[in-house]
């Protein structure tokens, strides 16, 4: 079962990027060791540049599933990354991120919009994507931009759903949805603290522009949510494993709010 995401208050790691294959010296970096404690070192080593912060968010330890080492450096907002390491085994390790927070109502935003471009490996089990915390977290909205699984819900990474096959695949409440500037399937179910509504991108990418607010006010008028306060807008990689170690990278990243 996914976690929350959220920053559970460890402490900063404020230095240049620690010594791990194919991780750059940078402003700001910090490293986790492969551990099954949730007292680790710097499992949320976090920092703040301007209006936005990162998170190393390395979580499975503390929900019971022993993560590998994980290193994340930053620059800015538009130059950050990751380096990780997380065993072959079920259940996601880290979703290290960058986030913005709104802290405004739905229908206070004339605007809502967020861009990205990022790097990914070709291997391991992950998502890059986008997550939008809605109603002191009552509400987690993924927007699933490339990912080693399939848009119909199979593969080695799949999104909570209240549905599923014989198979084993999740299946969505709608399919072939197009709002927020992309056509998605959409799934909906909840992950024991919170509902999840996962939006799956029918042709994966790394490079876009993605209208929040039209996501946010298609689940309104859907009557799954009311006009409620906009807490974090984050992105970064929903890691299951990439054993051996691999390379993530997020450019551009930027969040406009009006």
């Amino acid at each position: 079962m996914k976690s929350t995401h959220r920053a559970l208050g460890a402490a900063a790691f404020v230095a240049m990027a620690l010594a791990a294959p194919g991780v750059q010296a940078a402003t700001w970096g910090a490293s986790s060791p492969a551990t099954a404690s949730c007292s680790a070192s710097n499992l949320f080593a976090s920092w703040t540049y301007g209006r936005y912060g990162f998170n190393n968010d390395v979580w499975s330890p503390c929900s019971g599933v022993a993560a590998g080492a994980q290193t994340i450096w930053a620059n800015t907002n538009s130059d950050w990354g990751v380096w990780s390491d997380q065993p072959n085994t079920g259940g996601i390790k880290s979703y290290p991120h960058i986030s913005y927070t709104v802290n405004r109502t739905i229908s206070s935003l004339s605007q809502l919009s967020s861009t990205i471009s990022a790097v990914t490996p070709s291997g391991g089990a992950w998502a890059s994507t986008f997550d939008v915390w809605v109603g002191n977290n009552a509400h987690e909205i993924m927007l699933w931009l490339n990912y080693t699984g399939t848009a119909g819900g199979c593969g080695n990474v799949k999104p909570i759903s209240y549905n599923w096959t014989a198979q084993g695949c999740a299946i969505p409440v709608y399919t072939n949805v197009n709002v927020g500037g992309s056509t998605w399937n959409v799934y909906r179910g909840t992950n024991g603290a919170n509902m999840v509504y996962s939006f799956l991108r029918t042709s994966k990418t790394n490079n876009t522009t993605i209208d929040v607010l039209a996501i946010l006010n298609y689940l309104k008028n859907r009557g799954w949510m009311a006009d409620l306060v906009v807490g974090d807008v984050q992105y970064g990689f929903e890691i299951t494993s990439s054993s051996g170690g691999m390379n993530f990278g997020s450019k551009n990243f930027s969040v406009t709010a009006k």
